[in-house]
């Protein structure tokens, strides 16, 4: 179980995590799946879960948590059938100066989750817009409801993207859709999203939760050791040049020949056993 300090113990919000632990933490709560796998749940539904500074703090806390929550093997961040999470909250923004801006360092709330050891995968249903398609973006998967709607809106409102949504938006889909959707603000379907790049997957509404936990489940039960050293070498090489980010590779790939887990696995698969993978 995580432990917040100031948490209190709830019911679960739906039919579906009966039995899961819930932690709450107002607006956005931590659940245990099972043992290994976490969900994060932003809980704004009156606001269509747009993020406002306690949201964002929350949700940094919860991720650096879990990071360091050495049973949890992956995370599953959500919010409602409604909405993943649409956006910034605007009216508290709106009257914002250029010095109030930088003196919240909401960049080093983002970074909380950027930094996040563990896969990540965003269950995206309804809306996705501004932040929370920054959100998504910020998770190694996105499973998508087919009703699912994708944008970064913020130049409607004479701004732009501030948590990532050019740079990250730019290496998912490329220059010419990511100009397309930075400069007009348009949403994009789940279809063309998928069709972009942009998501991993897009499944009927109902399903996203469940395929999501699934997957979840799925990369659990792989041995952490490698799903961390995928996740890192990923993350760090996909700016790097070519040959350095192979460099990374080939390293990472020669450590894993020094742990219990790569012995267990390839014993097991000459053994026609299921392995039982420790972290070790």
């Amino acid at each position: 179980m995580v432990v917040v300090p100031g948490m209190t113990v709830a019911g679960s919000t739906r039919e579906k995590f009966a039995k899961i632990t819930v932690l709450n933490m107002n607006e956005v709560i931590i659940k245990k799946h099972t043992t290994e796998v976490a969900i994060i749940q932003i809980n704004r539904p009156e606001c269509k879960n747009a993020l406002n500074m306690a949201v964002r703090e929350r949700l940094a806390t919860c991720f650096s948590l879990l990071s360091d929550d050495d049973q949890v093997r992956a995370i599953v961040v959500t919010g409602n059938q409604e909405a993943f999470a649409a956006g910034a909250d605007l009216v508290d923004l709106a009257q914002r100066s250029a010095l109030d801006m930088m003196l919240r360092k909401t960049h080093l709330m983002w970074q909380a989750i950027a930094d996040c050891h563990k896969p990540v995968i965003a269950a995206v249903a309804g809306y996705a817009f501004g932040g929370g398609c920054e959100l998504a973006m910020h998770a190694d998967i996105i499973i998508a409801g087919e009703n699912a709607s994708f944008s970064q809106p913020e130049i409607k409102v004479g701004i732009m993207p501030g948590a990532g949504g050019t740079q990250r938006l730019l290496r998912a889909v490329g220059k010419y859709n990511a100009m397309r959707l930075l400069l007009t603000g348009d949403a994009i379907s789940a279809g063309e999203a998928r069709e972009m790049g942009l998501v991993s997957m897009v499944v009927p509404d109902e399903q996203v939760l469940d395929r999501a936990l699934a997957m979840a489940r799925r990369i659990a039960s792989m041995p952490p050791l490698a799903v961390a050293q995928i996740k890192e070498v990923v993350l760090a090489g996909q700016d790097a040049s070519l040959d350095q980010a192979l460099a990374l590779e080939r390293k990472a790939f020669q450590l894993l020949f020094a742990t219990n887990d790569q012995k267990e696995g390839m014993q097991a698969f000459i053994e026609k056993r299921i392995p039982a993978y420790q972290g070790n």
